[in-house]
Parts: structure tokens; sequence; C-alpha cells
């Protein structure tokens, strides 16, 4: 994929690219979490958006997407919404660096990838995170990585219309081989854990289901949470979000709140506390313990939180009957999407085997499986 993107810009641009790539990522533990300002555990990944790009005396700045086939050439100075989608991710990092102060020329410049898309592997951070790194570094603008990853957030929010969270921008720029990270949604404060997993691999098993309910149930559960919080704000000074209500003052407050809210606020609670044994787990190589909190989470998502679907407790149900499947649970916002797996080597075969046939058999479809190691965060090649 490098070269392929080297010869494109060659043969568009000339010489001289300056090469870059920032990671897709997957998250081990802490689904739903991040809004509700507790902690979650992302990795980066091994498959990247990787790009190609260089300095421009011209007024215009000519981008390429070998992934769509498409051109496009603008003026950094005009502030118009590019039509294409994907410009926009790279038109709204232009902007919000931009808005920091940054003076920034333009550039000439061919991007592709290998984050498999529709997998929830976040390839739209990738995209975002590497033209933020590649720009910072081209022209010497100063941000540093956390100030990248939220540039990346705030270019969804105020150009694709996304209110998403920083978990995805801030594991492709900060990621590192061999370690996933503890980050504090309230704080963004964080954590490097080990995360070598010897004798094992990670899978992930696209439930080939497309998330439909995904955007409107995560608004509903985000409001429960915000009613469970609010029902112990009126008894307990100091509290502003789940991240400040113990397990024992929601048993306390519970009988005042809806049977569904206490379940959500309860499914939230636990998983911030499985996170941090999860990460206790790391620190002593104990990935037996760390797989049955992923087992854990996932038991909390699809009976607490009710987020998952069908297809997704299948494949987590049939992992979990596989010797030396260690961890398994979806991941994501829920209601389609993978489930990641973390998976001894003799166990590799028979985990894919088994929830083949038993998925073809019940939904009459072979699901896509997808193998990552954790790797390096945005950088230049």
């Amino acid at each position: 994929m490098i070269n392929q993107i080297q010869e494109i810009f060659t043969q568009h641009f000339g010489n001289h690219a300056s090469l870059y790539a920032s990671p897709g990522r997957v998250n081990l533990i802490g689904e739903h979490t991040d809004y509700n300002l507790g902690f979650v555990l992302p990795g980066a990944i091994d498959k990247a958006i990787y790009l190609a790009i260089r300095p421009s005396e011209s007024k215009l700045s000519r981008l390429y997407s070998v992934d769509y086939g498409e051109s496009l050439t603008w003026d950094l100075s005009t502030g118009t919404l590019p039509e294409k989608m994907w410009a926009r991710y790279i038109y709204g990092v232009v902007q919000e660096m931009q808005k920091r102060g940054a003076r920034l020329q333009s550039f000439d410049a061919v991007f592709g990838g290998d984050v498999p898309l529709g997998a929830g592997l976040s390839s739209s951070a990738a995209l975002e995170s590497v033209f933020g790194f590649a720009l910072n570094d081209l022209f010497k603008a100063g941000f540093s990585r956390e100030e990248l990853a939220k540039i990346g957030q705030m270019t969804e929010h105020n150009y694709i219309g996304v209110r998403c969270g920083i978990m995805d921008q801030f594991a492709s720029l900060f990621g590192e081989k061999g370690k996933v990270i503890r980050l504090d949604c309230r704080s963004l404060d964080y954590e490097m854990e080990p995360f070598e997993a010897p004798g094992c691999r990670i899978v992930l098993i696209d439930s080939m289901v497309k998330h439909s309910l995904a955007s409107s149930e995560y608004n509903v559960r985000r409001m429960q949470c915000e009613t469970g919080v609010a029902t112990v704000a009126r008894h307990v000074s100091g509290v502003e979000s789940l991240r400040d209500i113990t397990a024992d003052m929601l048993e306390t407050y519970r009988a005042e709140m809806d049977a569904t809210v206490y379940r959500r606020c309860r499914y939230v609670i636990d998983e911030n506390q499985r996170l941090l044994d999860g990460c206790d787990a790391l620190k002593a190589g104990d990935y037996e313990t760390f797989g049955q909190k992923m087992f854990g989470s996932h038991e909390g998502l699809s009976k607490a939180y009710e987020v998952s679907c069908p297809e997704l407790d299948l494949i987590v149900e049939t992992a979990r009957r596989i010797p030396g499947v260690v961890g398994a649970r979806m991941m994501g916002g829920g209601f389609g999407g993978c489930v990641i797996s973390l998976v001894r080597k003799e166990a590799y075969e028979p985990l894919l085997t088994e929830v083949q046939e038993r998925f073809r058999s019940k939904f009459g479809e072979t699901p896509r499986t997808i193998d990552v190691t954790i790797g390096d965060g945005a950088r230049r090649l």
C-alpha cells in the first residue's frame, strides 16, 4: 500500500513526497463509558491510512483518494465545504488547525489505507489523524498529539455532524506497539498498559449487521444515564456524571429510579471497574483474568445495557464454549459491528470454523474475519 501510494503520487505530482501513517483502533474493554466520563482501553492496530504529501508553491491544494479513485482541488483560503464526504475530513482538519493559529500553505497529497471499512475500526479518525499529524510536521504548527486528537474530534463535530468522543483520535495518535491506552475520558490523563498476550491472536468477527439502531438508541442510553445521575445528585453533592457514583450510592437510591435506568447506570459503573481490574491483570501478565473481564463486558452490554443483537450474541456464546478462547465481546456502539476476541493460537481455527458453521446455519451468511495486532500510532515513515 505504501509503495502504491508513493507511485501514484509520483504519477500525479512528481517526486519528493513525505510519507506518513496513522492507524485504526480497537477497544478492548470500556464501551459506552466515554460519554459517562469513565475509562476506555483502546489500542492502535497494524492497519492504517497512509499519506504521501508535499508542500506546493501553487495557491491550490490537490488531493487524490486511492480508495475512491477521486481527485479534488481546492483553495485553502476559501470556506466552502467540499461536496465529497471523504474530503470534508481533510477540509475540517485544515480549518480547525487554522482556527488555532496554524499557518498552513497549499499541498499536494495522495492517501489510501488498509483499515477495513464498516468494521468499527475508525478509519475516519485515522484519516483525520494522518492529515493532522502530517500538516503539523510539515508546516511546524507546534500542536501536541493531544491537541491533534481534539482537532480530529472537532472535525467530526463541526464538519461531519457526528458528536463523537475523543477515544478514536486519541488511540490513532498515541498508540504504541505492544501497549494499550487506559484513557480517562474526564481528564484525558492516560497510562500505557502492557499488551503482549504471548501465544495469542486478536481476531475480529463481523456480525454483518449494520448499526441501524445505534444513533437513536445511543441518545436514549445517554438520556437514561443522565436521569440516573440526576436522581443521585439530588442527594449527594458533587455528582456530575456516573463517574462520580459508586455502586453503593446507586443501590442506596435505586428505589427512586426506573428499573431500566438502574440497569443502564449499573452497567456503566461495573464496566469502569471491569476495565480497572483488567488493567491490573495486564500488569500482572494475567491474560486469563483479562479475558474473563472481556466476557463480562459483553454480558453487561447484552443484558443490562441492551445494545447487542442476536448475531453478536451468537458469536460470543460460541467463543465462550471453545477452549483456548481467552475472551470475547462486542466492540463499538452496538446493534451490529464486530466481536473482538483474544484467542490462543491453537484455538484460532476451531473458533472460526465453529462460528462460521453456526452463523451460516442460523443467519445464512458467512461472517467476515479480520486479524489485527496492536501497533504504533501516527508517525512519519
